[in-house]
């Protein structure tokens, strides 16, 4: 592939506490506050605790989930003094990080959150056509970080979480961390993932080329929900124990995938085999979601340099 030129990534949003109960991206955040900046910064970064009420409480959301709030929809509808704090909250992002889809957006924004699924460190983003991401997690799998990048394959105006704001833009998801606690391995892992990320901008910014390579890409094909009773919608099976904790290994059809509370295993249908993540996520039992399916493939991605 020919070499891409791209402009320099000279504003960068890293945000924490979009759910109020992630804690990891939450206390990073809070370090990264304490750090001003001198002006001398290759980079000029912006560190925001996205939702501070729901940080404060320490709950994922007060009113809604602020990070189904960003659709092109939401952002533009009107709100009031009775409209819910996370719609409010996710239009003053918009104003501060945004425009979204606009010249004015910061060049990229990065995510902080944390799952209960035993995900690892995954990159989770809705194009598996752009070299910036894409480049940056080429970066974290060279630094012996193991990471995986997730795809989401949904249109722009559609997209709905928070780093679709961004001109470029991810989460940086990373489990399994038990919501409301910090796990220091976790911590770690995302600073350290994060340090990286800057160390790649400030490296393509200086006129380093990063030349191209290859990336697996995760994309999602489907949400499966729990089984639940015909009549009362509750739910009547738990992940099954050979399920649990194996996410993004492959799940073949004939697989165990539920163990039912009167005993019985329920196996997975499905025509294909597919990679599973997310499972057991505690805050997707609201959404009726058990686990994610996503097909693997690998992309190419061309070299890179800043014009």
């Amino acid at each position: 592939m020919k070499a891409v030129a791209m402009p320099t990534v000279s504003r960068v949003a890293v945000c924490g506490g979009t759910h109020g109960n992630e804690l990891a991206g939450i206390y990073l955040v809070r370090e990264m506050l304490k750090k001003r900046a001198d002006g001398t910064e290759p980079v000029s970064v912006v560190t925001v605790m996205s939702n501070p009420r729901a940080a404060q409480l320490c709950v994922r959301y007060v009113e809604t989930d602020l990070n189904r709030c960003f659709t092109r929809a939401a952002l533009s509808a009107p709100v009031s003094e009775t409209s819910p704090y996370e719609m409010v909250r996710s239009q003053e992002l918009n104003a501060l990080l945004g425009p979204k889809a606009s010249m004015q957006a910061v060049d990229l924004l990065c995510d902080l959150h944390n799952t209960t699924a035993n995900t690892g460190l995954c990159l989770i983003t809705y194009s598996d056509r752009d070299w910036i991401c894409l480049h940056i997690c080429k970066h974290l799998e060279m630094a012996s970080t193991p990471v995986r990048y997730v795809h989401f394959d949904i249109p722009l105006n559609e997209a709905y979480s928070l780093d679709s704001v961004g001109k470029h833009g991810f989460a940086m998801e990373i489990g399994p961390q038990p919501h409301g606690v910090v796990r220091s391995v976790i911590f770690s892992a995302m600073q350290e993932g994060v340090q990286l990320m800057m160390d790649w901008i400030c490296q393509f910014n200086s006129g380093t080329l990063f030349e191209g390579g290859w990336v697996d890409v995760y994309t999602m094909v489907k949400n499966i929900d729990y089984p639940r009773d015909s009549e009362t919608h509750v739910i009547t099976a738990a992940v099954h124990p050979d399920l649990q904790d194996r996410d993004f290994c492959l799940l073949h059809p004939g697989d165990p995938m539920f163990l039912c509370f009167s005993g019985e295993t329920l196996r997975y249908r499905g025509k294909e085999a597919l990679y599973p993540f997310f499972i057991n996520e505690g805050a997707y039992y609201e959404k009726g979601v058990a686990l994610s399916l996503a097909r693997k493939r690998r992309v190419q991605i061309p070299s890179v340099h800043i014009y």
